[in-house]
């Protein structure tokens, strides 16, 4: 497993981050998600990432389970805050500071820790002054419950702004999660150099396209059984966008490059978003823990450059590379 630097900071995490969004309390049972965790740790990866909204705080506690016993230290544990949780009450969202406190507490009850590493605003919140929730967020590293700040899907106005904040309160703002892949590079026009410029790293989601890079889709063919794209539970709306005959023919234009390599598809579109050196983690999850070590081998791949543009050149106009796309990820008001 290799290492890299989270932002502009001393922190390293593993290239490859275990992530929770839809497999734990939802897609498998606590048993399979602890096992898959282990898997994870033996893997060699030290950095999980999970949110107090996913499956509406229940993956909180299942990784906090599969945790339990393993030394803190040796640890990068990352939570987020700002989608509606629990009964869904009118301060049961957003990045105020009453819902800020509240949902650092509830999330290190639930994870059975002392602190996050990073603790996340997982949208940007209209409804709220940015000064609110910087102020909060930077009382909350004073209090040790978190040791870093980073966001979610953050346009680049919105990031210089909250790096100004955070300068001012010297709160040590160091990344942003947004997806990339292959397919969707909406955040290489603005978002990346905006970042590198901040001193922020991105944590990357999504980057097998919810496993559409994986290939098993075929155009033309009914969807594999068991898959996620007939899994309403684990995101079967969201892969819509990706299911077109016109996509998945490009997508299999890519299985000769993995060949090639020694790779499976997996493998490469995980090694691919790793290419870019603003990316300091790639985010993957897992319903089964032999899921792990492929997603693993793809740590330290270095892909030349005749590799990336055989890969630009097989996937062609399917690419989504729309900056603008950024601004309509979080929402203008509250859910």
């Amino acid at each position: 497993m290799k290492y890299r630097y989270l932002g502009n900071s001393g922190l390293k995490v593993s290239e490859i981050t275990y992530g929770n969004w839809v497999t734990h309390a939802s897609q498998v049972d606590d048993s399979a998600a602890i096992a898959t965790v282990h898997a994870a740790l033996d893997a060699g990866i030290t950095t999980f990432d999970t949110a107090d909204t996913y499956a509406n705080t229940a993956a909180e506690v299942v990784l906090g389970k599969a945790l339990a016993g393993q030394r803190r230290e040796s640890l990068e544990i990352f939570t987020k805050v700002y989608w509606p949780i629990g009964p869904k009450g009118a301060n049961d969202v957003g990045l105020s500071r009453k819902h800020i406190f509240e949902g650092i507490d509830g999330s290190l009850k639930r994870l059975g820790v002392d602190y996050v590493d990073l603790y996340q605003a997982h949208r940007f919140d209209y409804e709220t002054p940015l000064e609110e929730t910087f102020l909060a967020f930077a009382d909350i590293v004073r209090q040790g419950k978190a040791l870093y700040i980073g966001v979610s899907e953050w346009t680049a106005d919105q990031l210089v702004a909250g790096a100004e904040l955070a300068r001012e309160l010297k709160v040590p703002f160091i990344s942003n999660q947004p997806q990339y892949s292959m397919l969707w590079r909406v955040i290489e026009e603005k978002v990346v150099p905006t970042s590198e410029e901040l001193g922020l790293s991105q944590i990357v989601w999504s980057p097998i396209a919810q496993g559409v890079l994986s290939g098993k889709y075929l155009p033309g063919q009914p969807l594999p059984e068991g898959s996620r794209a007939t899994d309403e539970k684990s995101g079967a709306a969201f892969i819509q966008r990706f299911m077109t005959d016109e996509v998945l023919t490009a997508v299999q234009r890519l299985q000769p490059i993995a060949e090639d390599l020694g790779l499976a598809m997996p493998q490469l579109a995980i090694a691919w978003v790793l290419q870019n050196p603003n990316v300091a983690a790639a985010l993957v999850g897992a319903s089964r823990p032999e899921q792990i070590a492929s997603n693993v081998a793809a740590s330290g791949i270095v892909l030349d450059g005749d590799v990336m543009s055989a890969i630009d050149e097989a996937l062609g106009d399917v690419v989504v590379r729309d900056p603008k796309l950024t601004d309509e990820v979080s929402p203008r008001t509250r859910p």
